[in-house]
């Protein structure tokens, strides 16, 4: 969905030193407003683990953000 969005499949993002994921996702609506509405929380993983926005980020960590899943039983 994301990917969608966003028109891309990847992108390189430079973030100043200490930057945390909360930076990254907030650079990311940032470049692509359309990517979730503000009301939506969006999760990340960082370098194929869940982190939280508090989480620090290192030169060369890869983030994937993964979108709300809906569905199940009723």
């Amino acid at each position: 969905l994301y990917r969608e969005r966003a028109g891309r499949g990847s992108v390189m993002l430079e973030l100043p030193l200490g930057a945390t994921v909360g930076d990254a996702v907030s650079k990311m609506r940032e470049l692509y407003p359309q990517l979730a509405p503000p009301s939506v929380n969006i999760v990340a993983a960082v370098n194929t683990d869940y982190a939280d926005d508090g989480h620090p980020l290192r030169e060369g960590d890869q983030i994937a953000l993964i979108p709300p899943v809906s569905g199940g039983s009723p």
